[in-house]
């Protein structure tokens, strides 16, 4: 959520065990938001009513920050993405409709430290090519988690997702990308989903970062809104995103976003 502008090389800042500790209760707690809200998605709610849901269960229930809010700007406590948006739609009076497809995008603060996750929703049937890229989508997030495991690149990650959604005909967003996270919302390294194998940083325990491939129907070209928020697919092709945090461990990694609700 909220990729920040290319950066110039920069250290990145490992975790200590205690640290750890803090992004696990992060991160579950922000996947138990999306288990949460499951059962509120359906034909006829806005996405402002599924906002108002969310900000109240985490303010009022879990008792953390919705890290999304006034951040930079951004004026609600969720981002709603639906059918042709990528990212970072705002939530807003615009009620579901059956077949429609809804990528809710949750982070929280939690003792200062950020959970970060996405996950695709599905308002009744939706149609063939909806449930595919989310179905393709989801796998693209499968097989880049697949790929983490100390020593290999970031290029590594994002050549496995890339590979298998243009093998699937669809394209990846180039533009937004998985980030580092932590105590601050936005860590480095920057995680593109595409890429070539063996370039850029060389992941090692302790690293903590995002994977939320963006996958489209059609073409990978995009167009931000005069909101200044919301982007979507150029050509109106359907686009989805499911994403998570990640622990580079010892031996491979951790997903720090898990809950219950949760395909992986």
């Amino acid at each position: 959520m909220f990729q920040k502008p290319p950066q110039k090389p920069a250290s990145i800042t490992l975790k200590t065990p205690a640290e750890i500790e803090k992004m696990r209760v992060a991160g579950r707690l922000a996947a138990e938001v999306l288990d949460m809200i499951g059962p509120y998605v359906q034909e006829g709610v806005t996405t402002e009513e599924l906002d108002r849901i969310c900000h109240e269960y985490m303010v009022n229930v879990q008792h953390v920050i919705p890290a999304p809010l006034n951040y930079r700007g951004f004026p609600k406590s969720i981002c709603t993405s639906i059918n042709h948006v990528i990212c970072h739609g705002i939530p807003g009076p615009k009620k579901l409709k059956k077949g429609d497809i809804l990528n809710i995008d949750i982070t929280v603060i939690k003792d200062g430290y950020h959970g970060d996750t996405s996950r695709m929703f599905a308002v009744g049937t939706p149609s063939i090519a909806a449930q595919r890229v989310s179905r393709i989508a989801y796998e693209c997030l499968c097989i880049g988690i697949g790929a983490v495991q100390p020593g290999c690149s970031l290029g590594d990650i994002g050549h496995a997702i890339q590979r298998h959604a243009e093998s699937q005909h669809c394209s990846v967003v180039r533009e937004y990308c998985g980030h580092g996270i932590g105590r601050e919302f936005h860590e480095n390294p920057q995680v593109l989903h595409y890429g070539k194998p063996g370039d850029g940083l060389r992941l090692v325990p302790g690293l903590t970062f995002t994977i939320e491939p963006m996958i489209n129907a059609g073409q990978c070209q995009v167009k931000l809104l005069p909101d200044g928020w919301t982007v979507v697919t150029k050509d109106h092709s359907l686009s989805a995103q499911w994403e998570h945090t990640l622990l580079v461990t010892t031996t491979g990694c951790e997903i720090l976003t898990l809950s219950p609700g949760c395909l992986l």
